[in-house]
Order: C-alpha cells, then structure tokens, then sequence
C-alpha cells in the first residue's frame, strides 16, 4: 500500500504553483471574450478546394463594410470570419461574395444579449457552487455526529475548493490561450466550466465517500492511516475513469470542427484537473491539523 497521504503536501505545494501562474495569466492578461458576451458574428466556413487567403477573402469582402474583420484558419479548407452584428441581407451577401462556400456556422448577436448572457453565466456557476456545498454537507452529516460537529461542512469545503481549483486552472489556461493565440471564450466554455465542476465534484465525492465508509467501520482515531487506505482503494478507478472519458474527449479535439475544438480542450483539462485536485487539494483539506 502506497503512503499517498505523506506525499499530500508535495501535491498541494504543485497545485499551489499551478494555481499562482493561473492567477498571474488572468490578471495580467485577462480572459479574451467572443462574441456571445460582446455581441458580434461569427462564420464558419468550409472550401473542399482550399480556402483562398486572407487578403483575397479582406478584397472580397471590403464593399462590405464589415468593420474590423478577424480571419483565422483551421487547417487548409476551414476559414473562421469575426465581424461586427449583420442583418440576413449581408450575410447572403457574404456567402455570395466568398463563392458560396459550404456553411459549418453562422450566429449573429447583439451587445445587449452578450451582456445578459454574462450576467447569466455567473449566476448560474454561483448557485451551482452553493449547492454542491450544501448537498455534500447534508451527504456527509452523520460525520458531524460521530467525530465532531461541522465536520460535514469541512467536506462540502473540500470539494468546493477542489472544483475552484479546476475552474481557475482552465481559466488560467484560456488565458494564455488568448493573450498568445487570440482564443475567444464563448457560451460553449460556460457549459464546459458547469461540466467540469459536476465532474471534480463527482470524483471528489467518490474518495470522501469511500473514506466515510472506512470512518464508520474503523473509527476515526487513526484518521490519516484510514484516508490512505481509502485513496489506495479508489485510486486506480479514478483515474482509470478520467483517463478514459479524457481519450473519448480527444477524438473531439482532434476531428471535431474548429466551433468545437476550445471547448474540448477545456473539457479535457477541467477532468484532468479533477481527479488531480481529488488527491492534491480535497484529500490535504481533509488532514489539515489533524494529527
């Protein structure tokens, strides 16, 4: 049996360093909104020949007047467009102009909806924090009358920093992503991060569910010596289970169309972390002061 609790301050200590160039990347940088929160539109389009370049598609499309027009490409026939808010007339006309490519995407917001689409966003990652903390607390009550009051809330606090960890180092990430790439977040991301926090939780409560088991039938005198035995137990099914949905993932990553491909590197960093902070941040929270 592997001693993984002695090595729980050395995983704290990597999490820790992690989360500090997560924090200086949004601070210095900031994440790079798109145009569900800023208002825009964006096309996504496909030429089975080649796409053209991006000063043939800029001379195409200049009697247009699109405003600042962004022109990223995904491979050799996929061209991602970004310009201002456009009526149903214009965008035929696009499509007119460019040759009538194959259409992968097209959506067209305004500023208004972009800003309510944030509002929203931050709500619901909000409640859903709260939540989870009070739905673990009441799980993991009987704790509070065996070893002490509040402990139940000590696990709630546990996962809840676990899954804040996950969010910070995908926002961290997309961060850097967007000061060196000029990747955009989008509503996709949102979805991604609620994703993410359900998964963290998830993995979370599988190790503080196994080590509640051994608590009840063991006692909690010896707490350490108890949680590396629930660790060793669930460990290999952990990571067994992220390693899994992280390949299912990848296949998204790799094929899926460039609309697609933020939001699958999000996911397949959000579960990744998940089932590190498990080990790394929720078990240490756990142990902290205790003898």
């Amino acid at each position: 049996m592997y001693n993984l609790v002695a090595k729980t301050k050395v995983f704290f200590i990597i999490s820790c360093v992690i989360i500090a160039v997560a924090l200086t990347s949004l601070i210095l940088w900031g994440l790079k909104p798109g145009i569900d929160f800023t208002g825009g539109t964006n096309m996504e389009l496909n030429y089975p020949n080649g796409a053209p370049t991006a000063q043939q598609i800029q001379s195409q499309l200049k009697d247009l007047n699109l405003g600042q027009l962004d022109i990223r490409f995904s491979g050799t026939s996929d061209v991602v467009l970004r310009f201002q808010e456009i009526n149903e007339t214009i965008h035929q006309s696009i499509l007119e102009k460019l040759g009538h490519p194959e259409e992968i995407n097209f959506e067209s917001l305004g500023p208004t909806i972009g800003r309510e689409l944030t509002s929203k966003a931050q709500t619901a990652v909000i409640l859903v924090i709260i939540i989870i903390l009070i739905y673990i607390a009441w799980s993991f009550r009987k704790l509070s009358k065996i070893i002490k009051k509040g402990e139940s809330w000590r696990y709630g606090g546990g996962a809840i920093l676990a899954a804040v960890h996950d969010v910070l180092v995908m926002l961290g990430l997309f961060a850097i992503l967007g000061h060196f790439q000029g990747t955009e977040i989008s509503s996709a991301f949102i979805v991604a991060i609620l994703t993410v926090l359900g998964y963290s939780i998830s993995d979370t409560i599988v190790v503080y569910d196994r080590i509640r088991e051994n608590l009840l039938i063991d006692g909690w005198r010896d707490f350490k010596a108890t949680v590396n035995r629930s660790l060793n137990e669930v460990i290999v099914r952990s990571l067994g289970t992220t390693i899994v949905t992280v390949l299912a993932i990848l296949t998204v990553f790799l094929f899926g169309g460039a609309s697609i491909r933020d939001f699958a590197l999000a996911m397949m960093v959000g579960i990744a972390t998940g089932a590190w902070s498990s080990l790394a941040i929720a078990t240490p929270f756990l142990i902290f002061k205790r003898k």
